[in-house]
């Protein structure tokens, strides 16, 4: 088993997708350490309080701004996973500065760091608004990646390898769209940007296990996409308050009417696989371009776009979907 005895650091630990990671992890796959990676103390606390006490687990207090901290923090790690970002679109159009520090900077930090370290495979999540972007959030998403990806070449002589994975939306993480619509229903009104909206969706527990796998198989400059299926937000918001009057309130500053995956200009060094796509690195003369043998080049003009992808959840999906959410406001907990 891969991860067996590894050593692994998760930058944004204490955020959705690292508890979600860290749990799967610790159950399943027998890691000698996971490290959480956080500036939030009280967050941290929180994990404690709420079951996250194995004996494998070590919390770290750091900023991802702060190189030398990582530095200590990167110190016998095998595999870093990051995590960590601002993300919030509006925050991050009020706060550019900040979230350049953060998404940019920050991931130079690690990157750094992990070269110092020499931590052997470092994975960056990313997000469809990577993809032509036309806010800042997806803007420095778009440079760490490109910074995560062309890193590469620095890590040539040395065992240390760098990727990618881009997921569209998770549902129920911080910043969802589903608690929203669940605490809307009790008004009696829910509001929507835009009728025509679509986006790509994924749960926690698809996108942690992809990132495991994608750890597992990476060889260094893939951006590495899942196939996932399309939803209309007004399906959504109609499932969760079918008895709600629907409010559109028009698209936000920063926002588009349908996300994308893969450009048809990535699809130009872009492998099909059964499940997934791997975006392979376009002029890198070191390594990544092996994915040919294992999947199917794409026909030219390909673009996986959320409004024309062949795959669309049913209203039955997006019930099950919100299944889980439904459930714990049920039991009077908090999503």
């Amino acid at each position: 088993m891969y991860w067996k005895d590894k050593v692994i650091l998760v930058t944004g630990g204490t955020g959705s997708f690292g508890k979600k990671f860290i749990d799967l992890i610790l159950r399943e796959y027998e890691p000698a350490k996971v490290i959480v990676f956080s500036r939030d103390e009280l967050k941290q606390h929180e994990m404690r309080v709420a079951g996250f006490t194995h004996p494998n687990l070590r919390y770290f207090i750091g900023d991802i701004r702060d190189r030398d901290r990582l530095r200590r923090a990167l110190n016998g790690v095998n595999i870093v996973v990051h995590a960590a970002a601002l993300k919030q679109v509006p925050a991050c159009e009020y706060n550019p500065m900040e979230a350049i520090k953060t998404n940019i900077l920050g991931s130079s930090n690690v990157i750094e760091a992990s070269l110092d370290a020499g931590v052997e495979k470092v994975i960056a999540l990313s997000t469809d608004k990577a993809v032509n972007p036309v806010n800042l959030y997806g803007a420095t998403k778009l440079a760490a990646e490109k910074l995560f990806v062309q890193s590469n070449y620095y890590a040539g002589g040395t065992q240390t390898r760098f990727s990618c994975v881009r997921y569209g939306n998770v549902v129920g993480s911080r910043g969802s769209v589903v608690p929203v619509f669940l605490k809307q229903r009790q008004t009696g009104k829910v509001t929507i940007t835009d009728d025509r909206m679509t986006r790509f969706w994924i749960s926690l527990e698809q996108g942690v296990r992809f990132v495991i796998r994608c750890v597992e198989q990476m060889q260094g400059g893939e951006v590495f996409v899942p196939k996932i299926p399309s939803m209309r937000v007004s399906d959504l918001a109609r499932t969760i308050a079918p008895d709600a009057k629907v409010e559109v309130i028009g698209i936000r500053p920063g926002e588009k009417l349908h996300e994308v995956l893969i450009s048809d200009d990535e699809a130009r060094t872009t492998i099909e696989l059964s499940d997934m796509f791997v975006v392979q690195p376009p002029e890198a003369p070191w390594f990544g371009h092996a994915w040919e043998k294992q999947g199917k080049i794409l026909p030219d003009g390909f673009r996986y776009a959320s409004d024309t992808n062949p795959n669309w959840m049913t209203l039955e999906q997006i019930q099950a979907m919100i299944a889980p959410f439904e459930e714990a406001i049920n039991q009077g907990k908090e999503v």
